[in-house]
This record gives structure tokens, sequence and C-alpha cells, in this order.
């Protein structure tokens, strides 16, 4: 069987997944296996806690008050969990580097594959410089540009990650992992402040307590997509035993999130009144530590020292982001040139197993930080950002459909889900829900628009989803691929050799086990 990849031939009805599924075997065009499964889970972490929870959520506790913010934040956790349990029976399944943009090729049209694969990397050359920017306000808010002008230091933290990403999978996660360890200790330090000081534990000794919840629901109520975990379904190229690290992986990021995220906006709720002028003030600010609602909550209580100490958690928040971002985005663009969706040089890896050219592309786009240095530059890189939340969206819904093709193909040819390395939770009905309730906030996550109507904000919102279709059609008609039947999926091709590098590295690692409890506990994590 060739095992280059191709794009269907015009002539062809559907697209057999079995013509494209193999793994490149060539040093050249082949990942390297080296994620362990703290890493995965930490890089994921890494990606989708940015400043949404630090900074985002002062945003949304005005709109919603604090009934409104726990609840939207506990309504798309559970969405979350919901999609990356159903990815991960997919990719504990069949762990290929294609990501999930591969498993939509797969097992439901390749025309579905091409759109997400170049929808998810939109995603990532826009979110990765947004990142980079907000680190360079960071800085500003210390040394304002006094000495080196915010510009340099925005080269200099795209060389950083672009380095760190150049030096291999094995490096580049256990800096993720150290990154994000950071990330958890900061935000385990704010929830426990926080309950402290609504405890009593403040200078004015004063008990909080529920007192801002007597009028919970704020004027606006707003559900906030937090996407990023499902990256997790791009690492699985380069996992060590995938078919074990990958669910664990997917309950530790998601457990995680949910402490954080929804643990972080309760005590935020509890602290912050959503109708404090303070607050408003900080929404104002958009960045750094000035716009954090652990600030505002610090400020009320007349604490007057925590700034400096949010603001370096907030650097190395967004720092591991764009890290993460610029890994999944040249992942993301190699997955694409494989299956022959993107030009094929970008398939290309160095002797580190990086897609060096895909990388390369990646950190080029990183230049669009740059349009923040003027004001004028500044909104059109605004309206950019603005398409994040939208390819998010998009991709949350491919994934639970694929799911749901993966499931029927299962059910079609006679395969027991019992069978499977790692069965998700709460199915079929979990992928429905998940793009049920996606689509819903997609439709409805732009209303706020039209109040008063700003186009330049309302095609910014919804853009996507006609480059999406635009994408899904023209490939659709240009190779005239079909759905493919359910009892036509391929479910096999590339199972035995999976099957036996998962025995190798088992008796590899058995012969390297380590030894002694602290040996245990650390190969555990």
């Amino acid at each position: 069987m060739d095992e280059k990849t191709h794009a269907p031939t015009p002539d062809s009805f559907y697209y057999h997944a079995s013509e494209e599924l193999n793994e490149p075997s060539d040093a050249n065009h082949s990942l390297h296996r080296g994620l362990k499964a703290r890493q995965i889970s930490m890089i994921a972490l890494g990606g989708a806690v940015g400043t949404g929870l630090i900074i985002g959520s002062g945003t949304a506790l005005a709109r919603g008050g604090p009934l409104g913010l726990l609840l939207g934040y506990a309504f798309v956790g559970l969405i979350c969990y919901l999609v990356m349990v159903g990815l991960g029976e997919m990719a504990a399944y069949l762990p290929h580097s294609k990501g999930f943009a591969g498993y939509a090729t797969r097992f439901v049209d390749p025309a579905l594959g091409f759109a997400l694969g170049w929808n998810y990397l939109l995603k990532y050359l826009i979110v990765t410089p947004n990142n980079i920017n907000a680190a360079g306000v960071v800085i500003f808010f210390w040394a304002g540009g006094r000495k080196v002008p915010t510009e340099a230091w925005m080269v200099i933290f795209i060389v950083f990650i672009a380095s760190v990403n150049l030096l291999g999978v094995r490096v580049f996660g256990e800096m993720e992992f150290w990154f994000s360890s950071i990330k958890v200790i900061s935000l385990i330090g704010l929830l426990l402040m926080g309950i402290i000081i609504d405890l009593g534990g403040n200078p004015r000794h004063d008990r909080i307590g529920f007192r801002y919840w007597k009028h919970p629901n704020g004027p606006m109520g707003q559900y906030l997509l937090s996407v990023g975990t499902e990256l997790v379904g791009v690492t699985v190229g380069e996992a060590q035993n995938p078919r074990r690290n990958i669910p664990i992986a997917i309950r530790r990021t998601f457990f995680r999130i949910l402490v954080f995220y929804v643990g972080g906006v309760f005590v935020i709720g509890l602290l912050v009144p959503a109708n404090t002028n303070s607050l408003f003030t900080a929404n104002k600010a958009k960045t750094g530590a000035a716009a954090s609602p652990f600030v505002v909550a610090t400020t009320l209580v007349g604490i007057r020292v925590l700034d400096h100490v949010i603001n370096a958690a907030i650097l190395v928040f967004v720092l591991s982001a764009a890290n993460s971002d610029l890994y999944i985005g040249s992942r993301t663009l190699y997955g694409l040139a494989v299956e022959g969706k993107a030009p094929k040089i970008f398939s290309h890896v160095n002797r580190n197993g990086v897609p060096y050219p895909a990388l390369i592309l990646c950190t080029a786009f990183c230049a669009l930080v740059f349009l923040n240095v003027s004001s004028s530059s500044a909104t059109v890189f605004g309206w950019f950002v603005n398409l994040v939340s939208t390819f998010g969206a998009i991709t949350w819904i491919c994934i639970a459909y694929s799911h749901i093709s993966f499931m029927r193909a299962l059910k079609a040819q006679g395969i027991s889900r019992d069978s499977l390395p790692y069965k998700a939770p709460f199915q079929p009905y979990g992928s429905w829900v998940a793009l049920i309730a996606t689509s819903i906030i997609l439709f409805f996550k732009g209303f706020d628009t039209f109040l008063p109507f700003q186009l330049a904000n309302f095609l910014t919102s919804y853009i996507g989803i006609p480059v999406f279709a635009c994408l899904y059609s023209g490939y659709k008609i240009f190779y005239r691929t079909k759905q493919i039947p359910v009892d036509k999926v391929d479910l096999v091709t590339g199972l035995q050799s999976i099957d036996e590098a998962e025995q190798r590295f088992l008796l590899e690692e058995k012969a390297k086990s380590p030894q002694g409890f602290a040996g245990r506990l650390w190969d555990s994590l």
C-alpha cells in the first residue's frame, strides 16, 4: 500500500480512509513519541488556562453576576468534559499524528477533515500573537516602556517560544510541564487567598460570606466558551503509550480545569460585587494586573501589594499559553500536510522530530502582534482575536460529530464499545448534548453586537462560520467527496502497528521501571 498521502480523485464517490491512514515511516516525516501523560495534561492546561480566568472573568461577572458567572462556567465545563471524553475514545482507539481533523477525515468525510483542520489552524495562527501581545502588556505594567520598548519584549518572547519548540518535543513537554505547574500553584494560592479573605482573614476582619449574592443575577447573563482543552487530541502523535496516557491526560485536564475555573469564578463571585465601580475600571484596563478581579478583591478589603504578584502570574500564564499555542499550530499544519491537505513541505521534520517548516510559518504569523503598535491597526488586531472563540466552537462541534459517526460505525460493523481501550462515559447521548449545546452557544455568542448594532464586531463574531462552510463545500465540490457510509468506515487499518508499538513500549518501560516509592510516585505523574 502506498504510504504517501494524497487527496481523493475527482471521480471518487467517497474517500476510503485506508488510502491515507498510514503514518509516515521515514525519519524526515515522522514525529517522535516523547510526551508523557503528565506533560500532555499540562500542555492542555497551559493552552486552556490563559488570561480568561484571571482577567476575563471580571467582564463576565459584571454582565452576568455571580450566579450567571458560576452557572456559565459550570455549563461550559460540562460540555468541555463531554467533548474531551469523546475525543479520548477515538484517540485511544486510533492514536495518529493527524490530530482530530484526521478522525473527521476517517470517520465522516475528507471535506470535513479539511475544513476542521484549517479552521483549527486559523485559530492558533491568531491566538498565539494574542498571547504574545498580552505578555508585552504585562511587561509594560512594570517598565512602562521606559528602558526597553514593548515591541522589543514581544520579539524576545517570540524568539523564546520558537526556540523551545525547535528543541524537540521532550524539551517542550518538560518546559510546559513546569510552566503549567507554576500556573497550578498560582491558582491554588489565589483560591486559598480568596477563601481566607471571604471568611474574614483580611485587614478589615470583614467576613464577607455570600453578601454579594443577594442579587446574584447581573444585568446580562453570559456563557463563556473556554476552548483549548481539545488540544490533547493534537498531541496523540507524540504521546508515549497513547492508549494509556491520552485517557489519563484527559481525565486529569478536565478535573484540573473544573476545579480552577469553576472554583475560581465561585471565589471571585464571593469577593467582588458585580456592580462595583472598581470592577468596571478593571474591565476597561483589558490586560495586566489592573484588569484582574482578584486584584479588585484584594483592593476592596485593603490589601494593596498583590498587583505585582498577580502580574508575574499573568506573565507565566500567557507565555505558557503562547508556547502551547505555537506547538499546536505547527502540529496541526503538519497533520494537514501529512494528509495531503496542505503543501507537502510542511510534513518535513528535523532530527528532533520537529516539523520545522510548519513551525517557521506559524512563528511568522506571530508578527501579527505588531499590529497593536498603532491604535488604528490595534482595532484590526482586535477583530482577529474575536474570531478565536468562533473557531474554537466549530472545532468542538466537529469533534462531537466525528465521535457520533465513530460510534455509529462501531455499531454498524458489530464492534462493541466495551472492547475499546477507553470507553467514554455518558455516550452516545453525551456527544449529542455537546454538539447541540455548542451550536447554541455559537449562534448566540455575538448577541451583544446588536445592543447597539456594531457591524465590525458582528462580522468578526460570526464570519468564522461562512469561512468554515466555504472550506468544507469548496473541498467537497472540487474533489466530489461524499460522507463515508458507516458500514464502510475503516476501523481496522493501522491498529496492528499501534498494538505492536504499545507492546514494545510496555516492555521497555518494564525493563527500566524506577525502583523505590519516590521513583514510582514520580513515574505515576
